[in-house]
C-alpha cells in the first residue's frame, strides 16, 4: 500500500504478521533507503507454528487441521490506509479474526501505534479469516472479506474520529487517549455463497468495490463463482448490502479478478484451471455475461489493467489519449458510414426516378388502349 502522499510503501508479512515502511521516490517511484519502521504486533513473540518448509501445515488448504494451525498465530493479510486524511491503517489479521488499527505517522513514515482492534465478524465461535479490506468511494463504509467464513461484513467509518486523531498528530498530542477507540462499527454480515453449499467446501478470494460505487464483488474458491452486491443508497441502511446473484467463474479457484478501467469488462484468473475469463458487466443490473474469451494462463494469481504502451514511439498513452484515439477512429467509421449512406440515397433516387418514368409510361399506353377501345364501341352503336 503506497500512503497518501506516495513518500512510502508499507508492506505486510504475512507470515510473521509484521507491518514494514519502505521510502519511495515521488518522481521514479524506486526505493531510496532500506526499511526505515518495522512494527510487530506480535511484540517479538515467536510464532507458535511451523512454516510449511520447515513441517508446517500448508495454508492453502482448507480442512480443519489446517485452520487450527492458521489461526493459532496473527496473520496480517493486507493494509489498507484511509482515503481521508491518510493516518490510519487498517489491516485485517486472518489468524486472529480481527481488524487491527494502527496510527500512521505520515510525516515521519512509520507505524507508532496500535489503537485498536476488533472483531471481522459476528463473533459466531467459527473462524471468519478476514483476508481483504475496502472503502466505499463515496460514503463513509468498509468492507471486508472473510476467507473463512464466506463472509462480507460493512462497517460504518467514523470518519469524524479520524479527522480528530489526524489533528491530535498535528498538535503533537499524545495518542494514548484514543487506544480502545475503534473507527470501525459492524452493520452488516452477508453470506457469500447460497445457503444450500457447504461453508467447509469454499474460501473467499479477492473482494472489490465498483468504480461507481454500486457494487461489491467477491470472488468464491470452492463455489467457482463471484458473487455481486448491490449496494443499498437508501438513508439508514446505506452501504448495506443485497446479492444479485452467483456467476460461475468458467474455470476452478478464482483467486482474483480486476475490472478495465472503463468498468465494463471484468478480467478472472482461475488459478487451478490454468486460465483467465473475460466478462461482460452490467452497470444497471450487476449482472455478468461470459464474452466468449478466454486464455490459457499457467496458474494465475494477479490481474492488473496497464496503460497502453507504443514500444515504436516509446511514449505511453494515456487514458486521455487512447480516448482521442478512439473518438477520432470512430468519426472516421461515422463519416465512412455517412457517405456510404448518401451514396445509397443517391443511387435510391435515381432508381425511384426511372421507376416513375416507367409507371408514367405504362399509364399512356393504358389510356390509348382505352380511348381506342371506346372509339370502337361507339362505332358498333
Amino acid at each position: 500500500e503506497l500512503d497518501k502522499n506516495q513518500k512510502n510503501l508499507i508492506a505486510v508479512n504475512y507470515w510473521d504478521s509484521t507491518l514494514s515502511v519502505i521510502p519511495l521516490s515521488t518522481k521514479t517511484g524506486t526505493f531510496t533507503g532500506p526499511i526505515k519502521s518495522m512494527y510487530d504486533p506480535k511484540g517479538g513473540k515467536k510464532m507458535c507454528t511451523s512454516a510449511k518448509k520447515d513441517g508446517g501445515a500448508n495454508h492453502s488448504c482448507n480442512d480443519q487441521s489446517t485452520i487450527r494451525q492458521r489461526q493459532a498465530d496473527p496473520h496480517s493479510h493486507a493494509l489498507v490506509i484511509d482515503p481521508y486524511v491518510g493516518n490510519i491503517a487498517y489491516v485485517p489479521d486472518l489468524g486472529k479474526d480481527l481488524i487491527r488499527e494502527f496510527y500512521y505517522d505520515k510525516v515521519a513514515g512509520k507505524i507508532e501505534i496500535e489503537l485498536n482492534s476488533m472483531p471481522s465478524g459476528l463473533c459466531t465461535g467459527m473462524p471468519d479469516g478476514p483476508r481483504y479490506f475496502q472503502f466505499h468511494p463515496i460514503y463513509g463504509i468498509a468492507y471486508v472479506v472473510n476467507e473463512l467464513s464466506s463472509t462480507v461484513a460493512v462497517f460504518s467509518v467514523n470518519v469524524p474520529l479520524i479527522q480528530e486523531i489526524a489533528e491530535a498528530a498535528k498538535k503533537m498530542e499524545c495518542m494514548d487517549r484514543f487506544k480502545g477507540r475503534s473507527t470501525l462499527t459492524l452493520i452488516q454480515s452477508i453470506k457469500t455463497i447460497p445457503a444450500a453449499f457447504p461453508a467447509a467446501m469454499n474460501t473467499c478470494g479477492r473482494i472489490a468495490v465498483h468504480r461507481s460505487g454500486g457494487f461489491v464483488i467477491v470472488s468464491n474458491r470452492g463455489h467457482q463463482s463471484l458473487a455481486i452486491f448491490k449496494i443499498n443508497h437508501r438513508r439508514g441502511s446505506r452501504g448495506e448490502l443485497k446479492a444479485v446473484g452467483y456467476f460461475h467463474t468458467r474455470g476452478e479457484t478464482p483467486r482474483h479478478f480486476k475490472f478495465d478501467s472503463s468498468g465494463q469488462y471484468l478480467i478472472v484468473a482461475n488459478q487451478d484451471s490454468d486460465s483467465i475469463a473475460v466478462f461482460k458487466f452490467n452497470l444497471s443490473s450487476g449482472d455478468l455475461m461470459y464474452t466468449g474469451n478466454e486464455y490459457h494462463v499457467p496458474s494465475p494469481n494477479f490481474v492488473c489493467c496497464c496503460p497502453i504502451h507504443d514500444d515504436d514511439v516509446g511514449d505511453e498513452i494515456t487514458f486521455g489519449e487512447t480516448e482521442k484515439v478512439n473518438e477520432s477512429h470512430v468519426n472516421s467509421e461515422i463519416a465512412v458510414v455517412l457517405e456510404e449512406n448518401k451514396v445509397s440515397d443517391e443511387m435510391k433516387s435515381r432508381d425511384l426516378e426511372a421507376e416513375l418514368t416507367s409507371a408514367r409510361s405504362e399509364i399512356t399506353e393504358l389510356r390509348k388502349m382505352l380511348s381506342s377501345f371506346s372509339r370502337g364501341n361507339s362505332a358498333i352503336e
